[in-house]
């Protein structure tokens, strides 16, 4: 894909690399569910390979002035960032969506006691339910560049039989 305009690089001589973009994180398009997948493995490997990345700096500009900033300094995700830059890279809108996707849908998976049944992380891997890499590509990030726990919830369920949010509990079942 050819870089696009919207987006423009610095490398600072310490090697950390800063992108500068010229829509927010919201407005970044999907992906596709496979490219999704190929990005959970080429980051996986990369990790096990030990490519360890730079860290990473975003400013995500709005057209009212207004701007999210983002810095990836924690190794874990310089080497996730790292690995889809070479594969696909972080100078398109597809390929930073389909970075800050890889990474919402890590930060959910590691807090979100709700979707544990729908992966399994071990030695050889992980296996994650081809629903929440769907909901995963199409749902648009937040603000933050996350995704919305809830809004998330509610898409998945279109896509998994059975899952569906639970009913918030009354005051009579609270104890109130």
């Amino acid at each position: 894909m050819e870089p696009n305009p919207s987006i423009r690089v610095g490398t600072s001589p310490d090697g950390s690399v800063t992108y500068l973009v010229a829509l927010p994180p919201e407005a970044l398009p999907p992906v596709g569910k496979r490219d999704l997948e190929l990005a959970w493995h080429t980051a996986r490997r990369a990790a096990l390979q030990q490519h360890w990345g730079v860290i990473r700096g975003f400013r995500f500009n709005r057209p009212d002035g207004t701007h999210t900033d983002l810095a990836l300094a924690d190794p874990d995700a310089a080497c996730w960032v790292g690995a889809i830059d070479l594969a696909v890279g972080l100078g398109t809108n597809h390929g930073l969506s389909l970075c800050l996707r890889l990474l919402a849908l890590i930060e959910l998976l590691a807090h979100a006691r709700w979707a544990r049944p729908l992966f399994t992380l071990n030695r050889g891997g992980a296996d994650l339910h081809p629903a929440l890499l769907r909901t995963a590509a199409t749902l648009p990030l937040t603000r933050e560049a996350r995704f919305d726990e809830a809004g998330f919830r509610a898409r998945l369920s279109r896509y998994v039989a059975g899952f569906a949010l639970e009913a918030p509990k009354t005051s009579a079942q609270l104890g109130a």
